[in-house]
């Protein structure tokens, strides 16, 4: 798992690879046999998913405003 701290220090084309790296685990896993899917990797993944995503609309925010 991220910390925000970690997403923060990352640029945009990172942040936005990570987002289709994680959103591919998420599609992986769900796809995968009822008994080998877990519930954890696709939990870290959607968080993942939220923290850049965040991190992104906080960027365009503050570039809009200056």
């Amino acid at each position: 798992m991220t910390n925000m701290k970690d997403i923060q220090k990352k640029s945009d084309t990172e942040l936005i690879e990570m987002v289709k790296t994680d959103r591919d685990t998420v599609r992986q896993e769900r796809f995968k046999d009822k008994f080998s899917r877990k519930a954890s990797i696709i939990r870290t993944a959607k968080t993942g998913i939220a923290r850049a995503l965040t991190e992104l609309n906080v960027r365009r925010r503050n570039q809009e405003t200056k």
